[in-house]
């Protein structure tokens, strides 16, 4: 029977969907790097003082590593004919295109629709992130409606899931759990976990 500290390293391995088998003999491993985590923090925090075009490159790059971090199998941006994706990760076999914002206004549905649009030029099983490290605006997430492909995700998600030592894996699969059950786009890591 594995100790506590066994036990513990085991759950958080398949929080992230990762093997928690260890090998005979060998002492558990964690199933994340602490240092590394507090280092994308500290990146994340670091991207505000940048220029804005040259910070919205950066954070995409930041995102990519972060998701790779967690095992997401991110990719690079990437260009079809007349549109910009800014990414894609899978997460529990499913594929999710990316589209990755930081400006200093909050995303309005214009956005969330526009975004929504490439999603349905794509497979019909292609999933949306939208992460707009500002927010979005009340208006724009009642006027993007319910019942989408797209999860929301803003800065305040992606910090408090550092903060709180959060894989993103299972931050974005408990956001994609409450999307599917009440049809709305967006909801506060903090309130996802505090429940």
């Amino acid at each position: 029977m594995p100790n506590a500290e066994g036990r513990f390293f085991s759950l958080l391995n398949r929080m992230q969907g990762k093997p928690d088998a260890v090998p005979a003999g060998e002492p558990p491993r964690a199933a994340f790097d602490l240092p590394k985590v507090l280092a994308l923090k500290q990146r994340l925090i670091d991207l505000s003082a940048m220029e804005p075009h040259p910070r919205g490159y950066a954070f995409e790059v930041w995102l990519r590593d972060a998701f790779n971090f967690y095992g997401l199998e991110a990719r690079e941006p990437f260009r079809n004919k007349g549109e910009q994706i800014d990414g894609s990760f899978v997460l529990q076999g499913e594929t999710y295109l990316l589209e990755a914002k930081w400006e200093s206004a909050k995303t309005s549905a214009a956005d969330l629709h526009a975004f929504h649009g490439k999603l349905e030029q794509k497979a019909a099983w292609a999933r949306g992130l939208f992460v707009s490290n500002s927010g979005f605006t009340e208006d724009g997430l009642v006027a993007f409606g319910r019942g989408k492909r797209v999860v929301c995700m803003d800065g305040l998600d992606l910090f408090d899931a550092l903060d709180r030592e959060l894989p993103l894996n299972l931050a974005i699969d408990r956001k994609v759990r409450r999307a599917a059950e009440t049809g709305l786009p967006f909801e506060r890591i903090r309130d996802l976990f505090s429940r």
